[in-house]
């Protein structure tokens, strides 16, 4: 993997954020030009992520895109309650969440829906992908590594669960000071779902033997 060439601040514009459960904050949203897959993706600076910049103590949360999730509340994922912790842990450290328009990882939401289809008659997520001549995972995370060098955040804490993103990252050029789980978000809706992430692709997730 190559790196990135550079990107720029676009707009940068100070939004007041409220959740359902009634948790408020204020963010710094920042678009770019010049990202390597010409997407739309934005950056929030959360709490002093100035500060935490400055010391490489960002605490940086690359969230993918997830109408039915973050939306809608769907709870075959576990992609709404991971966003609303994310922006909390995040304005409270310092540093940044990524918001990724990689739908579906990667292979946008009307495919994601036809996987669902496919997992209502027996697949898992993963095999749901294949049978629709799709990867396992098809996101990259190059636009995430010009958005973060762009705002100087080149030495992080990472927010996830996933080692693919710890990985691309690291080869883009960001330097992953340290590994910060997310809380586990389990249901009898997702259990499946979340089963598939630690078998497939090793996401660090402890599950309870039964849900």
């Amino acid at each position: 993997m190559t790196m990135p060439t550079s990107a720029s601040i676009r707009t940068q514009v100070r939004v007041p954020l409220r959740f359902p459960d009634g948790y408020t904050t204020t963010a710094d949203v920042f678009t770019f030009d010049g990202l390597a897959d010409g997407k739309e993706h934005l950056l929030l600076g959360l709490g002093a992520y100035q500060a935490a910049t400055e010391t490489g103590t960002s605490l940086v949360r690359p969230h993918s895109e997830c109408l039915t999730g973050d939306v809608f509340g769907s709870q075959r994922c576990d992609c709404g309650p991971q966003l609303r912790e994310a922006v909390e842990r995040i304005a409270n450290a310092g540093g940044y969440l990524l918001y990724l328009r990689q739908e579906g990882r990667g292979i946008g939401l009307y495919a994601k829906l036809d996987a669902y289809a496919l997992q209502d008659a027996g697949l898992d997520t993963y095999e749901a992908n294949r049978a629709l001549g799709r990867g396992d995972d098809e996101r990259d995370y190059t636009a995430a590594a010009q958005m973060l060098h762009a705002v100087g955040a080149t030495r992080i804490d990472l927010l996830s669960n996933n080692p693919d993103k710890a990985a691309q990252l690291e080869q883009l050029g960001i330097g992953i000071r340290r590994r910060v789980p997310t809380g586990v978000h389990v249901s009898t809706n997702n259990v499946n779902y979340l089963r598939a992430k630690v078998s497939h692709t090793h996401h660090t997730l402890t599950l309870p033997m039964a849900v």
